[in-house]
């Protein structure tokens, strides 16, 4: 099988993630593998050439560089002639399919067509909460889903809402995403036997002691992830429990940014709460962190850095968006989205139950992750979906 992944950069996020590990584990397996983006520069880049799988970056000036941008990536699939052209979030998604006809138009006529598979990686986006363009093509994506040969959901919820928006049933199949457990792993970073290098690193950078207990909510700055509600939340248990501290990881636009720490501010947080900003070694930041929280308040569909702190064994509490109820299962708890209050009392729940068994908690959240989440999982599913798809006329 030789395919192309399309993305817009591999840059920090949970899909770039997931498309690194798959291309990957799927090129591990043999088939011919290569990952093409618009812009260069992304930080997961060094990834994927450690793994062995070329990068082409196509090159795009900016968001107006649009049919210049097209006549490059035609010419890349017209070079390479790939079996597929596997798309990550609309903007792939539906650019892949436009140009299909173009493509395929000059291939050989003994070869068969280029197929296109999409990846959805979000659940009930509100798109109100975005620019124009991102609207226009979240309803391109509506109208263009029946050209797609295949499209893969990382999330039952992602799956019902593709269905709800019209997409065809027949060629949706649901891969939920793989974590990387030995990267992703409590035992890098043991808590319950003296502290490890690591943790004592990040909190020490953050100014919290052993004896304090941090909360972190790793996400980008973006209203999905609804940072108003964690920090809202936070300054509930924080009147409850004098040691508790809180870290935001993650960056976004600079005007979000100091809208949010004006929140915190005045919410009384100061002194207790942190803006890490981003990190490359997150493992080492998930060791840093006695609870993890999912606050988002839609568009979620597998949240990567959910499961990858369980995979640290570190618990979490999760707002019922996207798949979060199938990943964290009984391991911690669910909480409605958008309600401070919910969250809040279920984080001190938490508390409670850690102190009973920090061991115990740590290790049902990692097994959650090693039996039903695993990278071998996502990339068996995924040859046989796309092996399938491609036996099909």
């Amino acid at each position: 099988m030789k395919l192309i992944f399309l993305a817009r950069q591999l840059s920090r996020g949970g899909a770039e993630r997931q498309l690194v590990t798959l291309a990957a584990g799927l090129a591990a397996r043999g088939h011919q593998v290569k990952v093409a983006t618009f812009y260069g520069g992304g930080a997961l880049e060094s990834d994927l050439v450690a793994a062995g799988v070329p990068l082409i970056v196509i090159g795009k000036s900016g968001r107006w560089d649009v049919l210049g941008f097209l006549v490059r990536l035609v010419r890349l699939l017209r070079a390479e002639r790939p079996d597929l052209v596997h798309g990550y979030l609309p903007v792939p998604n539906v650019l892949a399919t436009l140009c299909r006809p173009l493509v395929s138009g000059l291939r050989p006529r003994l070869k068969p067509r280029l197929k296109v598979v999409w990846g959805v990686r979000a659940s009930n986006m509100l798109t109100s909460r975005y620019d124009w363009l991102s609207r226009l093509f979240y309803a391109a994506e509506r109208c263009l889903a029946a050209g797609a040969d295949l499209i893969i959901a990382n999330s039952a919820a992602g799956a019902e809402h593709a269905r709800d928006q019209g997409f065809p049933s027949d060629r949706l199949w649901v891969i939920a995403n793989g974590i990387d457990t030995d990267r992703f792993s409590g035992e890098a970073a043991p808590r319950f036997s003296g502290e490890a290098a690591p943790r004592t690193r990040v909190r020490t950078a953050w100014g919290f002691d052993k004896d304090q207990v941090v909360i972190g909510l790793p996400a980008r700055l973006d209203p999905m992830k609804d940072h108003p509600t964690f920090l809202a939340a936070a300054a509930l248990v924080a009147a409850r429990e004098p040691r508790a501290r809180f870290v935001c990881v993650g960056d976004g636009p600079a005007d979000y940014r100091a809208d949010l720490a004006d929140c915190g501010h005045a919410l009384g947080l100061d002194g207790r709460l942190i803006w890490a900003g981003p990190h490359d070694d997150m493992p080492a930041v998930y060791s840093g962190f006695d609870l993890g929280c999912s606050a988002s308040a839609f568009g979620e569909g597998f949240s990567n850095a959910l499961a990858e702190m369980m995979a640290c064994g570190v618990p979490c509490v999760a707002t019922e968006v996207g798949d979060a109820r199938r990943i964290i299962g009984v391991t911690g708890e669910i909480v409605p989205p958008g309600d401070a209050e919910a969250l809040a009392a279920a984080l001190l729940r938490l508390l409670e139950r850690r102190a009973l068994d920090p061991a115990a908690l740590a290790a049902a959240a990692r097994a959650r992750i090693l039996n039903y989440f695993s990278v071998a999982a996502l990339v068996e599913r995924s040859e046989a979906a796309l092996l399938e798809m491609l036996s099909k006329p």
